[in-house]
């Protein structure tokens, strides 16, 4: 029998102190190669359930299950190499482009991940529109739209199964989000990679693995097309 890549069943999520729950009964099935949308205005807890999809935070009620396996019994390092998750704001350390792309590789969870060549490393800078950025020069000079592509680079060279991005454009100029976005369907259409995305922009992807849902009431609703 197939099983989705993910499914999320009746999960429910307080915070601790909040009379009031950022979800009920939640439900979400994810379909491998498929790339999910999410948009919500601020506070409807889009945020909050990446969190809890890469276990980050723990839900209270229903189930988180990946390839059939419930997340909580996953052991960390194999649920982080299979789940990569990029903040809305990029984590980069003060050092170079190139120490930064291969910090994961650093990790015991992708000691067994083949380092990537300079020479290929080069080749994506261009891919993810970095052109004209080089490896030896300072991460954290980069701008705002250039750290986050980065950080969406650096996230592919994991190899994970599943991609989640938190706000990914949310302090970008538009011609910047424009690119992210570009990016990560491509990721989808040509290394069928499954996208997870929160946004309260107004972005509709042009994907045909497109899934557009609304966070709104504690609740996931597909919106038409």
């Amino acid at each position: 029998m197939n099983h989705p890549l993910l499914e999320i069943k009746n999960l429910s999520f307080t915070y601790e102190g909040a009379s009031v729950p950022v979800f009920e009964r939640l439900d979400l099935t994810v379909e491998s190669g498929a790339f999910i949308l999410i948009k919500g205005t601020s506070g409807t807890g889009k945020s909050t359930l990446l969190r809890l999809v890469c276990r980050l935070n723990k839900p209270q009620g229903g189930s988180i299950l990946f390839r059939n396996r419930d997340i909580t019994l996953m052991p960390p390092a194999e649920l982080r190499s299979s789940i990569s998750y990029v903040a809305q704001v990029p984590q980069l350390v003060d050092a170079q482009v190139e120490e930064n792309l291969l910090l994961p590789f650093a990790f015991r969870v992708n000691k067994n991940k083949a380092l990537p060549r300079p020479e290929d490393l080069r080749a994506m800078l261009d891919e993810f529109y970095l052109d004209g950025v080089t490896l030896e020069q300072s991460a954290l000079k980069l701008s705002a739209g250039q750290k986050q592509r980065l950080a969406i680079m650096r996230s592919i060279l994991q190899q994970p199964d599943m991609m989640l991005l938190d706000e990914p454009t949310s302090a970008l100029d538009p011609e910047s989000a424009a690119m992210v976005f570009s990016i990560t369907e491509r990721l989808n259409t040509e290394r069928k990679m499954t996208i997870m995305t929160v946004t309260h922009s107004d972005y509709r992807p042009e994907t045909l693995n497109g899934l557009i849902y609304r966070l709104e009431n504690r609740t996931l609703t597909l919106m038409p097309e």
